[in-house]
């Protein structure tokens, strides 16, 4: 059941305008390229989208997964389009792109899960984009390795994988994703000497020994990098808002990630994984 108490004054979102805003999506439906940030509903589409930047996602959009946090059709998928790749990389020139973020749907249709098109994307970009930087946002490959390192092959600045939620809650809210799958993968990532990074959503029952716990599970596997944002429920029927979490609690957590040793560290209502990303590889 939805969750329709009213939004506090930290939760308004500005909605995307102006002409970079304009540019963006325009040349983004040009291409039929998606990106997490209309398919996610994302809230920082405003700051992003005005400062000409975008999140791409590949592989379609549609995932084989139905996590119920996320906004992403669920369904059976097209076959891989290899045509994304050179669309991505002349939209990357055409918006003069510094930093770019590439992310996917899950591809469980597929032999190799989809680790292949990543490999031959970043592959392309680097050869054709070498002066931009780039994080991938990579789905767990079923744990399997040798797809992850078809990935981490290709020497991308950020590798992030994302927990979501807590250990206790994943069950309930993420799909044939496992806590332990994930940590695995950020491991293999971290132990390749490539920046690694992971995120989290508050608001969904969690207690604040468990955003503990799982910051220290992230550091004792590695990750450098961590993202908390708040959840924020996408329809009437995905996973409902249990809290909104204050400002100055996000900030209380950015603090004692800091402390605890992560490099950079995320953490407010309106940060998702990809926000602010160009800093993570400084």
């Amino acid at each position: 059941m939805a969750d329709f108490r009213r939004k506090p004054e930290w939760l308004k979102i500005k909605l995307p305008r102006g002409f970079k805003t304009s540019q963006v999506v325009g040349l983004l439906n040009d291409k039929h390229l998606h990106t997490i940030c209309s398919s996610g509903m994302c809230p920082n589409r405003a700051e992003c989208w005005g400062n000409g930047t975008a999140t791409f996602m590949i592989g379609g959009n549609i995932c084989t997964r139905s996590c119920k946090f996320c906004n992403v059709a669920t369904g059976r998928p097209l076959p891989i389009d290899k045509k994304e790749i050179t669309d991505i990389i002349e939209s990357v020139k055409t918006l003069h792109l510094k930093h770019i973020v590439i992310t996917s749907v899950d591809r469980d249709d597929l032999p190799d899960l989809g680790a292949g098109h990543w490999a031959d994307l970043i592959k392309a970009l680097k050869q054709d984009c070498p002066n931009v930087t780039m994080e991938v946002l990579i789905p767990d490959f079923q744990g399997r390795e040798e797809l992850v390192d078809m990935v981490i092959n290709q020497h991308p600045d950020v590798i992030s994988h994302n927990l979501e939620t807590v250990r206790r809650l994943t069950p309930d809210v993420r799909c044939h994703a496992t806590y332990e799958t994930s940590l695995k993968v950020i491991k293999q990532i971290a132990d390749s000497g490539i920046r690694s990074k992971s995120g989290i959503m508050l608001g969904l029952g969690e207690t604040r020994e468990e955003i503990l716990q799982t910051m220290d599970d992230l550091l004792n596997v590695g990750c450098e990098v961590m993202t908390i944002g708040q959840y924020l429920q996408p329809t009437a029927n995905h996973y409902p808002v249990k809290e909104y979490i204050h400002p100055d609690i996000f900030e209380q957590y950015r603090k004692e990630g800091i402390s605890r040793g992560f490099r950079h560290m995320e953490s407010a209502p309106m940060v998702r994984s990809s926000y602010h990303a160009e800093r993570h590889v400084e």
